[in-house]
């Protein structure tokens, strides 16, 4: 059985899995062509280190991962496509903050945008997207 932490990040994606046009992964390299809907990209982040309560034993986490959201450069209308994809990310995720009950809370910070560049590739525009996930577990590793 999978452990809380990869059942809240495979919810996670199927949450961003919503997003209409897109095409979501989890922790794919950058790609040297985009969808025409725009990529999402999951990052698994950091589960950084715990509260523990002692009766019960219980470990309370604030997971970090990242959302990056890009966007083929080249059309004129590029900086409102990635704030309509992005829109549509927040409300993704505003849908379901508790991923159906797996964690208690989902908070996400404002975009930082910027442009990439890949070698013998069309440029990118894209964004990243903190989200920390709030959740307990009862195994250090859960």
């Amino acid at each position: 059985m999978p452990t809380v932490r990869e059942q809240i990040l495979a919810a996670l994606l199927v949450r961003l899995e919503t997003v209409p046009g897109a095409t979501v992964k989890r922790e794919a390299p950058l790609p040297e062509a985009v969808p025409a809907g725009g990529l999402i990209i999951l990052r698994d982040g950091d589960p950084g280190d715990p509260e523990v309560l002692l009766s019960p034993l219980s470990y309370l986490w604030e997971h970090q991962t990242e959302v990056e959201v890009i966007i083929q450069r080249g059309a004129s209308d590029e900086s409102a496509a990635l704030d309509t994809l992005l829109t549509a990310v927040g409300a993704a995720l505003a849908a379901d903050r508790s991923l159906g009950g797996l964690a208690e809370w989902l908070d996400w910070g404002a975009p930082k945008t910027s442009g990439l560049a890949i070698d013998g590739a069309a440029a990118l525009r894209g964004a990243t997207v903190p989200i920390t996930i709030h959740y307990g577990s009862s195994d250090p590793l859960g």
